[in-house]
């Protein structure tokens, strides 16, 4: 989808547009930081903030957007047995001191694609393999776990797949 929310929820939107039907899932794999999951790990986002919104000079809590019923913390996310949870913090910057515990991941575009797969009622997987730790070396190590993620991100995708299916299987029967 590109790099930042704008572009994420833009081209998921295009591309849910031109589908004669509705997919049965939107699955989300990226890297992310994390100061609380470790380096190499793929971690289950469930819930989701904006994490650069912030209107909270005009009376707005941190994190809300203004004049609408959009929850702070978006809780449109797929778990997976088997995979640690977290909350991933969307924003538009690449964020190098994390110092919040409202979420215990960073990335750039969870948020508006767990936004637009809410809208569309459509369930959302979001898998994100822990490159750095949001903190000062973020920039150094992103590019060195840029490779490994996408091994560890093939491996949770095949056993998030797995486990969906069985789970289909079993609710319908």
């Amino acid at each position: 989808t590109g790099i930042g929310k704008m572009r994420a929820a833009y081209q998921l939107t295009q591309y849910l547009w031109k589908m004669p039907e509705k997919p049965d899932l939107i699955i989300n794999c990226g890297t992310a930081g994390s100061s609380d999951h470790n380096k190499e790990t793929v971690v289950c986002c469930t819930r989701f903030v904006q994490r650069d919104m912030d209107v909270s000079a005009l009376g707005f809590e941190k994190f809300q957007t203004p004049f609408t019923d959009d929850p702070i913390i978006l809780d449109h996310g797929l778990s997976v047995e088997g995979l640690p949870e977290g909350i991933c913090g969307s924003g538009d910057h690449f964020e190098t001191a994390h110092d919040t515990d409202v979420y215990d991941v960073v990335d750039m575009e969870a948020y508006a694609l767990s936004w637009v797969a809410a809208q569309m009622k459509i369930p959302f997987l979001c898998l994100k393999y822990i490159s750095d730790g949001a903190d000062g070396k973020a920039e150094e190590d992103w590019w060195e776990f840029l490779k490994k993620a996408s091994k560890g991100l093939h491996h949770a995708v095949d056993h998030a797949l797995a486990a969906y299916e069985a789970e289909n299987k079993r609710a319908n029967g």
